[in-house]
């Protein structure tokens, strides 16, 4: 594809007679995808995860929460570039450049990644509400999975900003929920200041730096947000050149994933501040009593609110993915309630039967682990390659980070899956 082909490819034509919008043009107007794509690093995995990192750590690991953030920008900004650039999501280019066999294989194994995903969403909602109203948890999965479908209905359209404003006030509500405790109890700025020095003093700590770093990149997120930047704009709508819809894309995603970072990293203050050395904090349920047994009821009720927020978020986004997913690999186009149904059964027959619904939360994100380099590789290749990106291809120095953080991402996966099987994670 020719430069002069994606650019007009970016850059439709307005109808004779009609005046050009101008709203969609202005920075605010381009905001808004990269909110939505960051729903994912506040999930009830990474809510866990942040706690126990605190409670067990102190502020030591909280410069491997704001490496991995910021390696988290890097790559959903390539996934942005790419949609921007081609008009096309990376499950979309997948799918045209692989034979049947192998796009049926590749939607495979991302479809279960997308159940994964739901499974910890799931979860998460479903103890938000045992907490909040005591509801058994497979009731609450089904009352997570009913209000979600509803919410996803908002999607695609011109209802797909309405979408958008929904998910990015959950994140505010996300955010109240998880960093309503600092306000109760003020951290040490020196201590988090400390904590900024990159160190270890344990295997233990190693290990929980390596989950951290290795849990930086959702596959889900990096599917998704080539086809946010798209499906941000109706059909027919005139869009802005591709070097403004670039440059909103970079502001968009450092404003958002600085948010989602901003919230991860008070989650681990709050912990490291006020549950610090607590033990039973390495499940949900655990670190919400512990919250309330420090902080009191009112801080642990704003907790569970943030969590149920996040759950559903989360779990509208993923499905989001999923139907993106199918749509760009096997090119069709399910309607968005069948692949809710796809992806909320395995959700609930797990919240049936499992005994222990943590454990099935952290296998999720093993499995989560194993879908990475499927993602983030055909990225790496695609923004470098001038046939599919023209003169928005990354020049080399770009590429060579590129390669540093993924091997780096990858390789992190790789040996958290082996710790977590020979059970030592």
């Amino acid at each position: 594809m020719s430069n002069e082909k994606i650019e007009h490819a970016a850059l439709p034509a307005t109808p004779a007679g009609e005046r050009a919008p101008g709203k969609e043009h202005t920075l605010a107007g381009l905001l808004g995808p990269a909110f939505v794509a960051a729903v994912a690093y506040v999930d009830p995995g990474n809510v866990a995860a942040n706690i126990t990192s605190g409670a067990r750590y102190g502020y030591l690991l909280v410069w491997v929460l704001v490496l991995a953030n910021i390696m988290s920008v890097f790559i959903q900004y390539q996934s942005a570039k790419l949609g921007v650039v081609t008009g096309k999501s990376l499950p979309e280019l997948l799918g045209e450049r692989m034979g049947d066999a192998g796009r049926f294989m590749f939607f495979m194994q991302a479809e279960v990644i997308a159940i994964a995903t739901d499974l910890a969403e799931l979860i998460g909602g479903a103890i938000a509400l045992n907490l909040l109203f005591d509801v058994p948890l497979f009731i609450g999965g089904l009352i997570i999975g009913v209000v979600s479908t509803v919410l996803l209905r908002l999607e695609g359209g011109r209802t797909h900003r309405i979408f958008e404003k929904t998910v990015i006030a959950l994140l505010l509500v996300i955010a109240f929920g998880f960093i309503a405790g600092l306000f109760f109890d003020p951290p040490n700025l020196l201590d988090v200041a400390h904590g900024l020095i990159p160190r270890f003093t344990t295997s233990d700590s190693v290990l929980m730096a390596t989950s951290m770093l290795g849990a930086t990149v959702m596959p889900h997120a990096i599917y998704l947000h080539s086809t946010l930047v798209n499906d941000h704009y109706t059909p027919g709508q005139s869009k802005p050149p591709i070097a403004r819809l670039l440059h909103g894309a970079k502001i968009d995603v450092v404003w958002a994933l600085l948010f989602a970072g901003s919230v991860n990293l008070c989650l681990l203050i709050l912990a490291a501040n006020s549950l610090y050395g607590m033990t039973g904090t390495d499940s949900i349920e655990g670190a919400q009593h512990a919250i309330v047994t420090v902080l009191g009821p009112v801080v642990g009720t704003i907790f569970s609110v943030g969590l149920l927020a996040s759950s559903l978020s989360s779990t509208s986004v993923g499905t989001y993915a999923g139907s993106e997913i199918m749509r760009g690999l096997l090119r069709i186009k399910a309607p968005m309630p069948a692949c809710r149904l796809v992806t909320l059964v395995p959700g609930l027959v797990v919240l049936w039967f499992a005994r222990n619904p943590t454990e099935a939360l952290v296998i999720s994100q093993v499995v989560l682990s194993i879908g990475i380099p499927f993602a983030i590789v055909p990225l790496m290749r695609y923004t470098h390659d001038k046939g599919v990106m023209g003169k928005w291809a990354n020049g080399l120095l770009q590429h060579i980070l590129f390669i540093v953080i993924a091997v780096a991402i990858i390789a992190l996966n790789a040996l958290l899956i082996m710790l977590t099987l020979s059970g030592q994670a």
